[in-house]
């Protein structure tokens, strides 16, 4: 069985700018070990991806904090994680929501082709995490899908366990 991992939004901006957070900053060196334990090529990333109007749109006049505008230094993929990322050869997919479904289509063709594990790590747990987790799982519901939370940080620490408990009731091994 083919192992993918999927390293969610692991970017300046949730780590150390706009939106950051100790946790995030925590969970750095982890994600770094889990994408070296994953073969080339079975790495899927996601890059929050917003433009200038961010603050117009829906999610941000929910959060009005600018976050993750594109070609910026805070929507960049924190540096080392971005080399290791290239040199794993990881496909990375820009996502203007919290879920992408580009990246579930991607990962479900794949699926097609021969049986896969999924695990996912990164940020934010309650958000951007547990919304990738539940699509995959609606889009491949017999497919084994994980969280590696010693590799995921939330917004508050209460949201990234109240994210936890909703990946478990829907069938999402957590480790």
């Amino acid at each position: 069985m083919r192992k993918i991992l999927v390293v969610v939004d692991m970017q300046n901006d949730f780590i150390n700018g706009a939106l950051g957070t100790k946790e995030a900053e925590g969970i750095v060196e982890p994600v770094i070990q889990k994408i070296k334990e994953y073969e080339s090529g079975n790495i899927y990333a996601t890059r929050d991806t917003h433009k200038a109007n961010y603050l117009a749109t829906q999610e941000g006049k929910n959060l009005p904090v600018e976050h993750c505008i594109k070609e910026t230094k805070g929507w960049e993929i924190r540096e080392e994680i971005a080399e290791l990322l290239k040199e794993k050869e990881a496909v990375i997919v820009d996502k203007p929501s919290f879920g992408s479904l580009e990246l579930a289509e991607l990962i479900f063709k794949e699926n097609q082709k021969e049986e896969l594990e999924i695990e996912l790590i990164g940020l934010c747990t309650d958000i951007c995490v547990v919304s990738n987790a539940l699509l995959l799982k609606a889009k491949m519901p017999e497919t084994k899908i994980s969280a590696d939370t010693s590799c995921c940080a939330g917004v508050t620490i209460q949201s990234h366990k109240a994210a936890i408990e909703t990946m478990k009731m829907c069938q999402i091994n957590i480790k």
